[in-house]
């Protein structure tokens, strides 16, 4: 028996990284009858007869995992947003930075194609409020830019995140020339990019352990709670402290310290307003009988 993590599934075969060498395996039967399926990410346990003929035998207990992509112990995640093709999108950031956030996934932001249009005043004074609450901000086209990305995700599990066309193949392909991932050209009717990845995979980069996922445009909030919500929200934990109630929820509460700062902080103004759609997304979701 051998101790391992998956790096690829693909058409039923799980492809396990152990002692330098990757075995091709399958799951066994009972993960089948528990309905449970290992993921890209997973440590396991598993013995094999030669490196092509494997058997999963266990899996270990995960730190987290997420849905879309499916993919478990993740250490952090690199959200690929571009200045144009497609249009940079705060309400997007926000989104996969609150979904980050419910799965304890640090976020680091990567700002791609700033050498097509340049990244405005009132978009670097956005990103400087992430960082301000302790989100990484890389921009692509500033020199040293992948030696930086490199030093932050040194020794960790990362997922790349992004709307489709927004420069996550192009990033692995400059980090890592050898994979030779394909790149898609951007539609000029949908504003956005065709699907290049089919499955999810862990590429090692310079002892960078990354992995290539299905590119997706849109995150549901399914898992979250109307209480859960402002606590994903950093820097209205910050401001919070000092508001009159403990457990305030931003919105008509007298006061409220986040409310009280929001003349004074475009950024802040804006994330207000996406927590706003964010609250009335969740309590328009359809209630889902049965879920634990």
């Amino acid at each position: 028996m051998k101790t391992g993590q998956i790096v690829k599934a693909l058409s039923g075969f799980y492809y396990i990284l152990s002692d330098n060498e990757i075995y091709q395996t399958r799951g066994r039967g009972k993960f089948r009858k528990q309905q449970f399926s290992p993921l890209v990410g997973d440590i396991v346990d598993f013995d094999y007869t030669n490196q092509k003929e494997g058997r999963i035998l266990d899996v270990h207990s995960r730190k987290n995992e997420m849905i879309r992509p499916s993919i478990a112990n993740i250490d952090c995640a690199v959200i690929v947003m571009s200045v144009v093709e497609p249009n940079f999108s705060l309400n997007l950031l926000d989104r996969y930075i609150v979904t980050l956030e419910k799965n304890n996934i640090a976020p680091i932001i990567y700002v791609s194609k700033g050498d097509l249009s340049p990244v405005t005043p009132e978009m670097m004074d956005m990103l400087n409020h992430y960082e301000q609450m302790g989100y990484p901000v890389v921009l692509g086209h500033e020199d040293n830019a992948f030696e930086n990305l490199q030093q932050q995700l040194k020794s960790k599990l990362s997922v790349l995140m992004g709307q489709s066309g927004a420069g996550k193949s192009t990033l692995l392909n400059q980090l890592l020339p050898t994979l030779q991932l394909e790149t898609a050209e951007i539609s000029s009717y949908l504003n956005r990019g065709k699907h290049t990845t089919r499955h999810v995979e862990i590429h090692d980069v310079n002892g960078c352990y990354i992995a290539d996922t299905p590119g997706f445009s849109a995150i549901d909030l399914s898992d979250i709670t109307l209480t859960e919500l402002p606590t994903y929200f950093e820097d209205f934990n910050h401001l919070s402290n000092n508001c009159r109630f403990r457990g305030c929820v931003h919105l008509n509460e007298p006061g409220c310290a986040v409310k009280e700062a929001l003349n004074s902080s475009y950024p802040l103004t804006q994330r207000y307003q996406n927590y706003l759609q964010f609250r009335q997304e969740i309590e328009l979701r359809p209630i889902q009988y049965g879920k634990k």
